[in-house]
C-alpha cells in the first residue's frame, strides 16, 4: 500500500520541552534540599512521548500514544546517600525532606558524592540529536502497512508477523548543587516488520527494521519489508549439523551482541563488584591484535550520543581496546571512586540512581571483506540469529542456540537451525577478526566476525 500524500509533508514542531520551566523545577528542588540539611543534591526531570502504531495483514492493532515525565533528586548528606522520584508537579519541601530524612538513615558508602565540579560540561555541544518533523498516526500507519505489503510480496512469504512505526522524542534536564545546569533533547523514529515463509511445521521467520535519530534517514518501508521477507524465504529447509569444533562467522546483527558483551565485561561497576571475567586485565592483552574498540558519546546523530552523561560530566571518544589490548573501562563517579580513579564521563541515569555504560560502542572495522572471511573457510558457520541468555559474565562461558548457515568450500551452503555454539569469550575475543562492514546506526556497533575454535553441538 502506497503511504498516499501524507508522504509529501513535513510535520513540524516546537521545541517540546519547556527547558527554562524545567530548569527552574529542578534549581529549586535542589535548593530545597540543601535547605533541608542535604550537604549536596543533585535533580534531573525526564520527560518523552511516542506514538507507535502496530498492524497486521492489513488491519490497524494498535495505535498507543504516550507521554510521561518524571523528576529525581539525590541528596548526600556526608557521605550517605539516597534518591526518591516523583511526577513533576510534586511538591518539592515534602520530596526534599524525605530524601533528605532517608539518607540519614542510609549506611555510608565512601564512593558516593557528585562529580568533581572540574569535570563538569562548560559548554553543551549541539550533536544534532533532535528531528523537529512530527509524524502524524495516520503517516506511521501507512509506513507500517507499506513495510508489511512489500514483505508479503516476496516469493514464498506465507504470512506475517506484524508491522510497525513509530516516532518519539525524550529530554533531560539536570542540576547540581555544584552550580551545574545542562539539557537536551533526542528523537527517535523507527519501523519495524516481521515475516513468515512456508507452511506447517517447515514455517520460518524472520525480521528487518530501521532505526534512526532523524526521520529522513529511515530506510523505506519497502525496502525494510522486501529485506524482512527474503531472509524469512532464505531460512526454509532448515537442518542441523553433526557436533563438533566449528569456526563461526557472526552477521553484523549477531555480532552486536558480541560488543555488548565485551562492554558489560569492561564496566566499571562490574570490576568493582568482581563480577567481570576481565576484573584483572586492564592493559593487558584481552583481544586479538586485529580488534580495536571506540566508545564515543559526541558522535553527532548517534543513537547512544549526549553532550554530558548523568551526572553532567563531559565525555569524550575513548579507545577502549587498543590492538587488542584493554585501555579503560566504563566509569561514573561513584564507580570510579571504588577503583582510585576519575569518571570518564559514562555516568548514566536510571531512575534515581546513575550507574556507568557505554555510550556509541564499536568494534573498528578490518580490512578483509565478509566474502573474504567467508571464502577462506572450508567449513563453519555463519551466525544470523542468537536464542536465550546463556552468557556468564563472572567466567566468560558463553552457550547460545543460534541459527543460520553452513559454510562449505568458502561459500553459504544451506540454513541451519536449533544448534548450540559455546566457548569461552576469553578465548573468542583472542580468536576473532573482523570484516570491514561495520554500520554505526546502533549504539553498540560491529562488523561481520570471524571467531575460529568454537563448539557446535547439533546431531
Amino acid at each position: 500500500m502506497a503511504a498516499g500524500p501524507l508522504t509529501q509533508r513535513k510535520y513540524r514542531m516546537s521545541q517540546p520541552l519547556n527547558t527554562e520551566k524545567l530548569a527552574d523545577s529542578v534549581t529549586a528542588l535542589v535548593e530545597a534540599a540543601r535547605k533541608a540539611g542535604a550537604d549536596a543534591a543533585d535533580a534531573v526531570v525526564m520527560r518523552g512521548r511516542s506514538t507507535h502504531v502496530t498492524v497486521r495483514l492489513g488491519k490497524v492493532e494498535s495505535t498507543e500514544a504516550s507521554e510521561g515525565d518524571g523528576v529525581s533528586l539525590r541528596v548526600f548528606c556526608g557521605k550517605r546517600v539516597a534518591s526518591v522520584s516523583a511526577t513533576v508537579g510534586a511538591d518539592i519541601g515534602q520530596l526534599a525532606e524525605r530524601a533528605v530524612s532517608m539518607a540519614k538513615l542510609s549506611p555510608e558508602d565512601p564512593y558516593q558524592g557528585l562529580a568533581d565540579a572540574d569535570r563538569l560540561v562548560k559548554a553543551i555541544a549541539d550533536l544534532d540529536l533532535y528531528d523537529a518533523t512530527e509524524v502524524s498516526a495516520d503517516r506511521l500507519r501507512d509506513d507500517a502497512l507499506a513495510a508489511e505489503e512489500a514483505a508479503l510480496a516476496v516469493d514464498g512469504v506465507t504470512n506475517s508477523g506484524g508491522s510497525s512505526a513509530a516516532a518519539g522524542l525524550g529530554g533531560i534536564v539536570l542540576a547540581t548543587s555544584e552550580g551545574f545546569m545542562g539539557s537536551y533533547t533526542g528523537t527517535r523514529f523507527s519501523r519495524s516488520v516481521s515475516a513468515v515463509a512456508g507452511e506447517g511445521t517447515a514455517m520460518e521467520r524472520d525480521y528487518d527494521f530501521s532505526s534512526r535519530l532523524h526521520f529522513d534517514e529511515l530506510d523505506a518501508p519497502q525496502d525494510i519489508g522486501r529485506s524482512a521477507g527474503e531472509r524469512a524465504v532464505r531460512r526454509l529447509g532448515a537442518r542441523k549439523v553433526k557436533s563438533g569444533p566449528v569456526t563461526v562467522v557472526y552477521d553484523p546483527r549477531a555480532a552486536r551482541g558480541i560488543a555488548g558483551h565485551l562492554a558489560s565485561a569492561i564496566n566499571g561497576a562490574a570490576v568493582a563488584r568482581k563480577t567481570s571475567f576481565l576484573r584483572d586485565m586492564m592493559g593487558k592483552q584481552i583481544a586479538a591484535a586485529a580488534i580495536t574498540v571506540t566508545d564515543d558519546p559526541l558522535r553527532v546523530r548517534g543513537q547512544a550520543s549526549h553532550p554530558f552523561d548523568g551526572e553532567g560530566v563531559a565525555g569524550e571518544r575513548l579507545v577502549m581496546v587498543d590492538k587488542g589490548v584493554l585501555g579503560h573501562w566504563f566509569l561514573s563517579t561513584s564507580a570510579a571512586r571504588e577503583l582510585g580513579l576519575s569518571t570518564n564521563g559514562r555516568g548514566v541515569r536510571s531512575g534515581s540512581s546513575v550507574t556507568p555504560s557505554s555510550t556509541n560502542l564499536a568494534i573498528e572495522p578490518g580490512d578483509a571483506s565478509p566474502d573474504d572471511l567467508i571464502r577462506s573457510i572450508k567449513s563453519g558457520f555463519y551466525v544470523t540469529e542468537l536464542i536465550g541468555q546463556g552468557v556468564n559474565m563472572v567466567t566468560g562461558e558463553y552457550s547460545r542456540g543460534a541459527s543460520g548457515f553452513w559454510i562449505e568450500n568458502g561459500e553459504i551452503a544451506y540454513p541451519v537451525s536449533e544448534v548450540t555454539i559455546a566457548s569461552n569469550l576469553k578465548d573468542m575475543f583472542m580468536r576473532m577478526t573482523p570484516a570491514n562492514d561495520v554500520d554505526r546506526n546502533f549504539s553498540s556497533a560491529a562488523p561481520t566476525l570471524l571467531i575460529e575454535g568454537m563448539t557446535l553441538a547439533g546431531n
